[in-house]
């Protein structure tokens, strides 16, 4: 089973409507206008050495290894930062651009420890890719002048280690600290060739404000940060995608193996939830895969005081319908039913009320789920009538305004939480209605523009004077508002207890307002 591959743009996607046609090493190339020059490059099957541009974040233009020459143009512009033009005529190959790329290569690996075969990272570093891409041979500035290959390594944080005089100050990490998980607990601290990347107050990893959620490590091009498991267990050799099961996100993640064994656990790009993200739990949290308590094979015991016996997993399978159908024997159908749990996924959920409906015969299934979700639930179903969200993580880009109520996304659900303060941060508002002070009403370059801290138990009235100013004020879409009140229709033989209103025929877009009020209530 091989190794996953994901393709590294250098830079991210644009979703412009207008299109722009160039020419890259005589190929002409179509993309969206305002794509930067490495990204068309890689749409057309050019790739342009890179080491501080990563399609996950935005361009730095610091390493300035991608430069490219341009018809027309003076200089060696880096591809990262450029953006497409019409018409223009872009070479990435010439002798000029080998002759530079091997310079800057020069100066990185002069500062650099030569231990590639025993680094943690040989064979998958960016540095090391790249040094072959250029061609570069030899150094011709020496290793004996100053330089920072006895930095000590960091390895407070119980995940990953971090090793300095392995950094070549891309600032990737420092990047993807605040552009993606949004905690700005590293920084570049100093200047020129005292540059360096540092955490908190230039502290250790642990005490300082990472809360490792793993975005430095993975958009590290180096073995400056690398898991700890990596350093013990070395390369993984093949890996799966799947799903975490520890909140509700669902973030899919690259299982990284070496034979059976776990080595590390890579956030999936491609994943439609995290895009690539992760938090703490799902990226170190699963030693449960390989702790010597796991069961990894079927048991079974006739009574509660024998001892467990390990068997097939066909006589385990056959054991479980026997018993299934002589309880139903007995004590008829119903007596048989089923519980998911909540950190199956949706499409386990659907396969065992599938199984419960044809094989057992009866609707006795449930999930735990519903015990803090079943209000939500109903309440999604009488409203949208479905009782699932009614909108995807990638809605929250679009977001202008977000309210927040009941929850604590950055504790409950950490990567989507990350999304969300990306969008504050880009202008978005934020209402939180809470009783409590959670971390969005006031983190670093987030703040609610809004905290109702409500007393606990009048979220209802809460959400019923919020319903009543949207109508009353005339703020609802066209078409949502009630219909002026009428006198209802009444016989002489109707008491006020039985004269009501005609329910209302009108309806929202997705919900039913609720029914009038009786004629005897409205006249009380």
């Amino acid at each position: 089973m091989p190794m996953v591959q994901e393709i590294d743009y250098g830079t991210p996607e644009v979703t412009a409507g207008a299109t722009v046609t160039l020419t890259i090493d005589g190929r002409d190339v179509t993309v969206p206008e305002g794509t930067s020059i490495m990204r068309a490059a890689m749409h057309a099957g050019i790739k342009v050495p890179k080491l501080c541009a990563t399609d996950t974040l935005n361009s730095f233009g610091s390493c300035r290894l991608c430069l490219v020459e341009i018809e027309g143009r003076g200089g060696t512009p880096a591809s990262c930062t450029t953006l497409v033009g019409f018409g223009m005529k872009v070479h990435t190959v010439s002798d000029k651009l080998r002759k530079l790329r091997r310079g800057v290569m020069e100066l990185y690996i002069s500062d650099h420890p030569l231990d590639c075969l025993t680094c943690s990272a040989n064979g998958n570093c960016e540095l090391q890719t790249a040094a072959g891409e250029v061609g570069l041979r030899e150094v011709r500035y020496g290793y004996d002048g100053e330089n920072h290959l006895s930095a000590p390594v960091d390895g407070s944080n119980p995940y990953f280690n971090f090793d300095p005089s392995k950094c070549i100050v891309c600032s990737r990490c420092v990047r993807a600290c605040e552009e993606v998980q949004g905690t700005f607990a590293l920084t570049i601290q100093g200047r020129g060739f005292a540059s360096k990347v540092a955490a908190g107050m230039d502290e250790p990893f642990l005490t300082s404000e990472c809360v490792s959620c793993g975005a430095c490590v993975q958009a590290c091009p180096t073995a400056t940060l690398m898991e700890k498991s990596v350093v013990e267990l070395g390369q993984p050799e093949h890996s799966v995608v799947t799903t975490c099961a520890y909140c509700g996100v669902g973030c899919n993640f690259k299982a990284e193996m070496r034979g059976d064994q776990v080595v590390r656990m890579v956030p999936w790009k491609d994943g439609k939830a995290n895009h690539g993200h992760s938090c703490v739990k799902g990226r170190f949290a699963w030693g449960y895969a390989q702790h010597r308590d796991r069961v990894l094979k079927p048991m079974i015991r006739e009574k509660i005081s024998d001892p467990w016996r390990e068997v097939s997993w066909d006589v385990a399978i056959e054991r479980v319908a026997a018993e299934f159908k002589r309880i139903q024997a007995k004590a008829g159908k119903d007596s048989v039913g089923v519980i998911t749990s909540s950190r199956c996924t949706a499409e386990e959920a659907y396969l065992v009320q599938k199984l419960t409906r044809t094989a057992f015969g009866n609707n006795n299934t449930d999930t735990c789920a519903r015990v803090c979700h079943s209000p939500t639930g109903y309440g999604l179903g009488k409203t949208f009538g479905t009782s699932a969200g009614t909108q995807d993580f990638d809605s929250v880009e679009d977001s202008d305004v977000m309210i927040v109520i009941g929850a604590n996304p950055t504790d409950g659900h950490p990567v989507f939480a990350s999304r969300m303060k990306q969008r504050l941060r880009q202008g978005a508002k934020l209402i939180v209605i809470d009783p409590r002070r959670i971390d969005l009403v006031r983190t670093p370059h987030v703040e609610a523009a809004y905290h109702l801290a409500l007393r606990p138990g009048t979220n209802v009235a809460m959400l019923t004077a919020l319903a009543h100013v949207i109508v009353t004020e005339g703020a609802a879409p066209p078409g949502c508002s009630p219909p002026a009140a009428t006198a209802p229709s009444t016989t002489a033989s109707a008491s006020p207890n039985t004269a009501r209103a005609a329910p209302p025929s009108w309806r929202l877009p997705t919900w039913r307002w609720p029914p009038a009020t009786s004629a005897a209530a409205a006249s009380a």
